[in-house]
């Protein structure tokens, strides 16, 4: 009789093993070097403005307009890249917006003329302005436990005043060496970077569930109001308040911005939720973060204007006069995160704000003097300044973001970059009416004591 074997079972197949877990360190190093950019886009014609101005034969109409267009453009559409972010996904927002970033970026060189130029830079804003809440909607999908966000938005706060810093040093360099149109091609090769190092490093677009409507009738008000309002105070920089120049935007402006508070109300869906805005330690870390951009943009601008004017320093001796500044603000930053977790985001924040206080104050007194020496009038100013702005950027952002669910970190995004790109043209607005650079840099001084006041006593 054969004998009969019972066949075995092929043995069951493994689990496959769960997907890697992406290291966001190198993904937030990705997104941190795109956001630095944006803000050293905006400050990269600053110190070569002059030069630019005399290529062109522009005048001083136009060279405002021109220095303020990629920054109208930015903050006017922030909150509407935020709701697209938050609708379609931080990853695809963020793709989209690096493409009319990188286009814009790589047809303002061959600019031939001021429109080209200009139309550039509006399409440049318009890029960043979809690119930036992007990139912390991104952000919040790498660091979805609460405790992590909050760290890597310390580190995140300080990327800003660092790229700014990074423009004004650069593009003098730049300048000198070779010519203004060369500053571009920092913005285009950071987004050939982040387009082709994206796809292995960020995480793959999710879905965003129900679609959200887009609130158009905000959008619009919203934009076209922040914009007006912007352009009119900028205008304050060449003719006088009460000029219809200055008044007709800056009312227009302000019109619009009271119609979308009342549409916002209304709608279902808002662009901006009014809740979004009432918590008070938000509105403290947002007051920081553009008191905060307008004093450091406000010593970039007079300084750059009173060394190449005044002391008839070149461009490139300019950019060399910020250097102290840059290493003070690296050597801050990397302090800011350690001194939060330790103390608290309020705390940090007040410290710094008084830190950076005393720095105007220092600078108001002494820095626009043509025969103090730089040693002695600038130098203890640019220190003090660059270590509490870096610090008081990073607890502000901590306080202006945290608690915020991770559907709106497009949103967060928004209306923190909408903060630091309005505080400059708002405070700077204002403190010139004073007449002189030293009583605007001590009128924001004040601004930053009283604030601190205020952090020191949020916990």
């Amino acid at each position: 009789m054969p004998s009969t074997t019972t066949a075995k079972a092929p043995p069951a197949p493994s689990p496959a093993p769960p997907p890697a877990r992406r290291r966001p360190g190198p993904a937030f190093a990705l997104l941190g070097t795109v956001q630095a950019t944006l803000i050293f886009t905006l400050a990269s014609l600053a110190v070569p403005l002059p030069r630019i101005g005399a290529e062109l034969r522009l005048d001083r109409a136009d060279l405002i307009l021109l220095s303020a267009a990629y920054g109208l453009a930015f903050a006017g559409l922030l909150l509407f890249g935020g709701r697209l972010a938050d609708r379609c996904g931080g990853r695809r927002a963020l793709t989209a917006g690096l493409l009319v970033y990188g286009a814009a970026s790589a047809l303002a060189p061959l600019a031939p003329g001021y429109g080209t130029l200009l139309a550039a830079r509006f399409a440049q804003g318009l890029g960043a302005a979809l690119v930036a809440p992007a990139a912390m909607g991104v952000l919040r999908d790498l660091y979805p436990a609460p405790a992590a966000y909050g760290r890597a938005m310390a580190t995140w706060g300080g990327l800003s005043v660092l790229g700014a810093t990074a423009g004004n040093l650069l593009s003098g360099v730049i300048s000198a060496a070779a010519s203004w149109r060369w500053s571009f091609a920092v913005p285009v090769a950071v987004t050939a970077a982040a387009l082709l190092l994206g796809r292995h490093l960020l995480p793959p677009a999710t879905e965003q569930g129900a679609a959200r409507g887009l609130d158009l009738p905000g959008a619009l008000l919203a934009t076209t109001g922040i914009t007006l309002a912007s352009y009119g105070l900028v205008l304050t920089d060449a003719r006088p308040w009460g000029s219809a120049a200055v008044l007709v935007p800056l009312l227009g402006g302000v019109a619009l911005l009271a119609g979308f508070a009342l549409v916002e109300r209304r709608t279902a869906d808002p662009l901006l939720p009014p809740a979004f805005l009432r918590d008070r330690r938000r509105g403290l870390g947002l007051a920081g973060v553009a008191l905060t951009a307008a004093g450091t943009a406000g010593v970039f601008v007079l300084l750059s204007l009173g060394l190449q004017e005044g002391r008839g320093w070149s461009a490139l001796r300019t950019s060399g006069a910020f250097v102290p500044f840059a290493a003070a603000l690296l050597l801050a930053g990397r302090a800011a995160g350690p001194l939060i977790r330790r103390y608290g985001a309020g705390r940090a924040t007040a410290a710094g704000l008084g830190t950076g206080a005393v720095g105007l104050g220092l600078l108001a007194a002494t820095g626009f003097d043509p025969a103090v020496p730089y040693a002695h009038g600038l130098l203890p100013g640019l220190l003090l300044l660059p270590a509490g702005a870096a610090v008081s950027f990073a607890g502000s952002s901590v306080l202006a973001t945290e608690g915020v669910p991770a559907r709106q970190g497009g949103l967060a995004g928004g209306v923190l970059n909408t903060a630091m790109e309005l505080g400059p043209t708002v405070v700077f607005a204002a403190v010139l009416t004073l007449g002189t650079d030293a009583a605007s840099l001590a009128a924001t001084a004040l601004g930053f004591a009283a604030l601190a006041a205020a952090a020191a006593r949020t916990q």
